[in-house]
C-alpha cells in the first residue's frame, strides 16, 4: 500500500469536518508491517509536510504552478492520487489552526526526533524553492517552524544551505563546519552526514519511500560541498 492510499485510508476514517489535526495520529488506524515502529511515523510525517506546505503557500500570497508540479514529481504522486493530497492541502488552508499548532504535533508524534523533523523542513524547503525563488517570507516562514522543532539557527542555516542555487551555495556552509576545520574533522562531518543522510536511514525513522527525492538531492549536495573543499585544498 503506497503511502498515499493510506493517506487516503487515514482520511476516509476520520469524521467529517475532522481536524487537520486530528490527521497526524492517523497512522495508528491504517496498514502497517507487524512491529515495524518507523511506520509509524509516515502519514503524520507526510500530513506535516502537505499540511504546512499549505500554510507555508499562504507566506508569499500565491501557489504557483511550479510548487504543485514540484510537489507531485518529487514525491511520486499520480494525477490519480493527487486528490488525496489536494484534500490534505484544502483542508490545512480552511483549518483556523496556526502552523504553530501543526509543528507542535509533529514534536509531539515524533517524541522529538530531530532527524525526522530536519526531513520535514527538507521536504518544505524542495516545495518552496520550486519556482526557483525562495521568497523573504516564506525563509522566515522556514526558520519559524524550525525553531517549533527546536533547531538550532547553526542547523537551519546549513539546511538553507543545500537549497541556494548551486553556483551560489558555499561548501562550508552546506556542511555546517568553519573554514577553519581540520581535514580530519572534515572527513568526519562528511561521514556522519553521509550516514545520516542516506536513503536507508531515512527510511528506518520513518520517511515514506515515496520521499526518498528528498535524501537523493541532500546527499548530492553534500557530496558536492565535500568534493569542492578537498579540490581547494589539494590545488
Amino acid at each position: 500500500m503506497s503511502i498515499w492510499e493510506r493517506l487516503a485510508s487515514a482520511v476516509a476514517q476520520s469524521p467529517v469536518g475532522t481536524s487537520i489535526g486530528t490527521l497526524f495520529g492517523g497512522a495508528a488506524e491504517v496498514e502497517r508491517k507487524p512491529r515495524d515502529r518507523s511506520a509509524d511515523n509516515e502519514v503524520p510525517f507526510t500530513v506535516g509536510v502537505i499540511a504546512l506546505s499549505a500554510k507555508m503557500a499562504k507566506a508569499d500570497g500565491v501557489i504557483t504552478r511550479d510548487e504543485v508540479t514540484a510537489f507531485k514529481n518529487a514525491f511520486k504522486v499520480s494525477e490519480g492520487e493527487m486528490k488525496h493530497v489536494a484534500r490534505i492541502f484544502n483542508l490545512a488552508k480552511a483549518d483556523v489552526t496556526g502552523y504553530e499548532a501543526f509543528a507542535e504535533d509533529l514534536v509531539d508524534e515524533f517524541k522529538g526526533n530531530r532527524k525526522l523533523l530536519e526531513d520535514v523542513l527538507e521536504g518544505l524547503f524542495h516545495i518552496a524553492k520550486a519556482d526557483e525563488t525562495l521568497h523573504p517570507r516564506e525563509e522566515q516562514f522556514l526558520r519559524n517552524v524550525a525553531k517549533r522543532f527546536g533547531l538550532t539557527d547553526a542547523e537551519f542555516n546549513y539546511i538553507k544551505a543545500r537549497h541556494v542555487v548551486t553556483t551560489e551555495r558555499n561548501p562550508y556552509d552546506v556542511l555546517g563546519v568553519n573554514p577553519s576545520v581540520s581535514n580530519d574533522e572534515l572527513q568526519n562531518r562528511y561521514r556522519k552526514l553521509i550516514a545520516d543522510n542516506s536513503p536507508d536511514n531515512l527510511l528506518a525513522r520513518g520517511v515514506p519511500k515515496e520521499f526518498v527525492t528528498i535524501a537523493n538531492k541532500r546527499v548530492a549536495a553534500i557530496d558536492e560541498a565535500y568534493d569542492t573543499i578537498v579540490k581547494q585544498r589539494s590545488a
